[in-house]
């Protein structure tokens, strides 16, 4: 069993996101992702080969989808599946405290 918190070593600044595997076998894997004030290069797209169920724990973000103008807009307790090769983005995410979220990716 290993027990830990997410909300444990949270830095104060990052020059780049923080991931960290909390989880993974054959199935999943689960990580936590650190933003401080981040968001994808423009140009930049995540085309992902397994589906993603993505929580805000901590913080705000924004995320867009390829071929959509509208924004997602997320804050804390907000989630959202996102499936396999579904191109999206990290458009914003609050500089002024860290954004915490949980990725669990499966499938595919």
């Amino acid at each position: 069993m290993i027990h830990s918190n997410l909300f444990a070593d949270l830095p104060a600044r990052l020059s780049d996101e923080l991931f960290t595997t909390l989880f993974e076998d054959a199935l999943v894997c689960i990580e936590r992702i650190v933003s401080h004030g981040h968001a994808s290069p423009p140009g930049f797209w995540y085309d992902q080969d397994q589906n993603e169920w993505v929580v805000v724990l901590r913080g705000a973000a924004r995320i867009q989808f390829e071929g959509k103008e509208a924004l997602v807009e997320m804050k804390a307790g907000d989630f959202i599946t996102i499936a396999a090769h579904r191109r999206h983005r990290v458009a914003w995410t609050t500089p002024d405290e860290p954004t915490v979220w949980l990725a669990v990716h499966f499938g595919g």
